[in-house]
């Protein structure tokens, strides 16, 4: 004797498998995979002093799944041993809006990374501009000498721009950024 329970059984565990599955690929949908963007030298100046300088960004969006995406950045061609400070911005030239999301130091070959889980996709920034409250997307990443002073082989000693892009208020210039994306964003 055949229980219509046991035929139920056989119908709705596919039919729980496949609704997961469909969820599971549905919010792979949205996440794009992986997806990769060179960064430049943020000036011309910063070009024919570090003309090899480039880092490459890595944005794994999980922010759907985990709460934060993971932004890996590798560099090279940079000064040694000097400290970079890393920012999501709104433009890549006049970056308006920022947020700090982290720094490294590079080794003796001027090579360096940076691995931050954080939200990248979807990060902005808001304030009350007036009386009106004002949302900025942040769409562009740039790197700055975390030191004034260390920039100072692409300029004259204490002539290059002392920017507040660091913890303590006094960083370099830009160094290197996603300026080669001016009439898009690497960042969806």
């Amino acid at each position: 004797m055949r229980t219509t329970s046991g035929r139920r059984l056989r119908v709705v565990f596919p039919l729980t498998i496949i609704i997961g599955l469909t969820l599971i690929l549905a919010v792979q949908a949205r996440n794009s995979g992986p997806y990769t963007f060179r960064l430049v030298p943020a000036s011309d100046t910063i070009a024919g002093c570090l003309g090899g300088a480039t880092a490459t960004v890595t944005v794994f969006p999980k922010e759907e799944i985990k709460g934060v995406d993971t932004f890996d950045l590798k560099a090279e061609g940079l000064f040694p041993n000097t400290a970079f400070t890393v920012f999501l911005t709104e433009g890549a030239q006049s970056v308006g809006a920022v947020q700090y999301i982290g720094d490294f130091t590079t080794n003796g070959a001027g090579r360096g990374s940076l691995r931050v889980d954080t939200i990248v996709e979807e990060a902005f920034s808001s304030t009350v501009v007036g009386a009106t409250r004002v949302r900025r997307e942040l769409n562009h990443v740039v790197l700055w000498f975390a030191d004034p002073d260390a920039d100072n082989q692409c300029f004259a000693p204490a002539a290059g721009p002392v920017t507040p892009f660091d913890g303590d208020g006094q960083a370099g210039a830009a160094v290197l950024s996603s300026r080669n994306f001016v009439e898009s964003t690497p960042i969806p």
